[in-house]
């Protein structure tokens, strides 16, 4: 919206506003000048309608206004406005995961434990005890063995994600809303989605950015958190560096060792494939999101093109099949239920039996 105020006794015969329009947003009326008549002490608003396809910030302006009075006598100097920002927050693909977490550490949460504790989930009866509540009797045992049973319960807990976003390279072409979607446009999208979904169950979510700039986002729950999530998403850029980010970004004691950290990364970068397998050697719970576009190639300008896409592929297809062997799963997002064959896996190994040397 822009506001073009009249401060002067004459009235203004004609004042030409124009507004410069981002690239991602489409004004019904265009970035054609407006024209308008205001008399002394007029205020007039300029209301600039229509859909943004593409989230981020975007910024509206400069504006510019001139007026003339006194029937083209009189002409003002140019007006200017700065420019400020309208804030497009991403779509939220669906998504739902239904598989259980692999480590719950936290004290009260949605997921199950195998901590007992005061809970929803049934772990059997036993002797009451001290300290057991009366509501906790089980009254069809305590009768048949004439002792008092209570009903034991597995404690809930919650859990920590760590949403890791890939930002080292951009690949494909952005298309905006119902386009095509780019490398960032896939991690941010499914970024908001996969935090939606945990802090919606109660879970911790934290943000980390594999870049130059590794900015970083602390844990925390609620839908409080969740605004500060799409806050955060609207300043992720391809951030090309020349060196090794991973002691940049993985300082000390960032990462819990229970958390489960879900990668966003498109793997075009050797140096995100190397970051992945390092942080499935050191004992965390490491799951790897694939966001490179299908349809992504690069331009075709001589007839080298298509073969050396393929052989890249391949080279790329060999990288993931090497972090499978590490014990990455590595799974292409595809909305709803994409993750949850891969949670259970994770889950399933976080649960078993670990063998000791003697």
């Amino acid at each position: 919206m822009v506001t073009v105020g009249n401060p002067d006794v004459p009235a203004y015969d004609l004042v030409v506003v124009r507004t410069r329009i981002p690239r991602w947003v489409r004004v019904e009326e265009g970035d054609r000048p407006r024209l308008l008549t205001l008399p002394p002490g007029g205020v007039e608003e300029i209301e600039l309608r229509g859909p943004a396809n593409r989230w981020g910030r975007h910024p509206f302006g400069p504006a510019l206004a001139r007026a003339a009075a006194c029937d083209g006598l009189m002409a003002s100097r140019p007006g200017i406005a700065a420019a400020r920002d309208v804030k497009v927050y991403p779509v939220t693909e669906p998504f739902d995961a239904d598989e259980a977490m692999p480590r719950a550490a936290g004290l009260v949460g949605g997921h199950r434990s195998r901590r007992p504790g005061e809970g929803g989930e049934l772990a059997g009866v036993r002797i009451f005890g001290p300290g057991d509540r009366l509501r906790r009797i089980d009254w069809r045992v305590s009768l048949r063995t004439e002792r008092l049973h209570v009903a034991a319960t597995l404690s809930d807990r919650d859990a920590e994600v760590v949403l890791l976003l890939d930002v080292l390279a951009e690949a494909g072409r952005s298309g905006g809303v119902g386009g095509s979607a780019s490398v960032l446009d896939t991690t941010v999208r499914a970024a908001a989605a996969i935090a939606e979904h945990y802090l919606h169950r109660g879970d911790r979510v934290s943000m980390l950015e594999y870049g130059t700039s590794a900015r970083r986002l602390r844990p925390a729950t609620g839908r409080r958190q969740y605004l500060t999530v799409l806050e955060w998403l609207l300043d992720v850029e391809a951030q090309p560096s020349p060196y090794e980010p991973y002691d940049q970004v993985f300082g000390p004691h960032l990462l819990s060792s229970n958390a489960l950290v879900v990668v966003l990364t498109p793997l075009v970068d050797g140096r995100s494939a190397e970051m992945v397998a390092r942080l499935a050697r050191s004992g965390r719970f490491v799951l790897a999101v694939d966001t490179l576009p299908p349809a992504a190639a690069p331009p075709r300008r001589t007839g080298w093109s298509d073969v050396a896409h393929r052989l890249w592929l391949l080279e790329r297809d060999n990288t993931v099949g090497q972090l499978r062997e590490h014990g990455v799963p590595v799974v292409r997002w595809a909305g709803a239920g994409s993750l949850d064959l891969v949670l259970r896996d994770v889950a399933r190994l976080a649960s078993a039996p670990k063998g000791v040397l003697r």
